[in-house]
């Protein structure tokens, strides 16, 4: 698909006008982004999700039992939701396309960004009158209206410093005000994009609205700076260190001076700047797996033998749910492939086909190191055989 041609889900716009105009820029509503859209999860289905252990689920209380803006953590169970009163609560529930295969599938709509900055799905379900109050988020995030009708308000751009409500488990803002036309009812199949640090207020209208979040991962630069350090630190040798050799008698012996300071801001400077190690550790970090717990390493090693037989016989691997992976080219046959956190060097087509949404079948067995690769990721629980996922 060219980058220049006319999207639905972006209300007309290409690729290239949306990131060139909207992506971190300015929100975007677009009206029948999802034609004729049939939601892929009903709200009891989502209540279901959140009664089941290891899955980040959360209610939200406007008027709680326990005080305003009443925040809970799951699992849940059935008397929790026989208690809520008719109106001013919110599920949420983080990571559904990791559990429902048809919410999944929604991200393939998103191929006009990096595959590795997707985060995930987050679902939510109101009644009337339910939110988690006025806030930001520091990512992008489409807003898709899977079942009902939502509010949503904009109040702009919010400093890092703005006040928030004390004494919470939410950062709602202390004071938010609308901005002039940017107040708009969404209706199932209409969608709402808002980049990083933009207020927003959404309220269901209506007592069976379902609201789908495609978040996107953003490092933050203290998270980034910590760990590349980490990641460099692993692998420097010890003789690395401060030197001073050639240095001038000090004028006084106590006084740290700007030459002591200026090597020291060398020393440092040199060694992280390593576009090639930089590489290597952003990759490893983006496709880090949001869940850890998700992947399950096998018990036994992958035998090659087997696995080439059940590729010949017409078996085919698949990607486990909520495995990331990425590759980076190191010259113009090889590249690394990043899964889940790791990172191994292997035949360019070989990455990028794992990396993509491709069927894994017997094709891959056209190059030599596919087997042990197949193998190694199945033990590390990136990749399984399709039943292994039926309950």
């Amino acid at each position: 698909m060219s980058p220049d041609e006319p999207l639905t889900l972006l209300g007309g716009l290409s690729a290239t006008d949306f990131l060139r105009d909207h992506w971190q820029r300015k929100p975007l509503l677009i009206r029948g982004a999802f034609p004729d859209f049939q939601c892929p999860l009903a709200p009891d289905e989502l209540a279901g999700l959140a009664c089941e252990e290891n899955i980040e689920a959360r209610l939200v209380e406007e008027r709680g039992p326990k005080g305003p803006w009443q925040v809970s953590h799951g699992p849940f169970d059935e008397a929790t939701f026989a208690r809520l009163p008719e109106r001013d609560w919110t599920l949420l529930v983080q990571a559904v396309d990791h559990y429902v295969p048809e919410v999944a599938a929604l991200l393939e709509h998103f191929t006009f960004l990096p595959r590795w900055r997707l985060d995930d799905i987050m679902v939510s379900y109101a009644p009337p009158g339910g939110s988690v109050g006025p806030h930001v988020d520091q990512y992008d995030v489409f807003l898709l209206q899977g079942q009902g009708t939502r509010r949503w308000q904009l109040g702009g751009q919010v400093p890092d410093e703005a006040p928030i409500l004390a004494g919470i488990d939410l950062r709602i803002l202390e004071t938010f005000e609308v901005e002039a036309d940017q107040d708009w009812v969404l209706e199932p199949g209409d969608m709402l994009y808002l980049p990083p640090a933009w207020a927003h207020h959404g309220v269901s209208q209506s007592d069976d609205c379902l609201t789908l979040s495609v978040g996107f991962r953003a490092p933050s630069a203290d998270e980034a700076i910590t760990s590349y350090a980490d990641y460099l630190g692993e692998q420097l040798p010890a003789s690395i260190r401060y030197a001073d050799a050639g240095m001038a008698p000090p004028a006084d012996p106590a006084e740290l001076d700007d030459a002591a300071v200026a090597r020291m801001r060398r020393l440092i400077f040199d060694t992280l700047d390593d576009p090639a190690q930089l590489a290597q550790w952003f990759g490893r970090v983006m496709t880090q797996p949001k869940y850890a717990d998700q992947l399950v390493p096998t018990e036994t090693p992958t035998g090659p033998e087997a696995l080439v037989a059940a590729l010949q016989e017409g078996e085919q691997l698949v990607r486990s749910p909520g495995s990331r992976f990425a590759w980076r080219a190191l010259d113009e046959t090889r590249a690394t492939l990043f899964a889940d956190g790791d990172g191994v060097v292997c035949a360019l087509p070989l990455a990028r086909t794992l990396a993509s949404e491709a069927p894994l079948d017997a094709a891959l067995l056209s190059f030599p190191e596919a087997p042990a690769l197949l193998g190694a990721l199945r033990d590390a629980g990136s990749l399984a055989w399709p039943d292994e996922f039926e309950e």
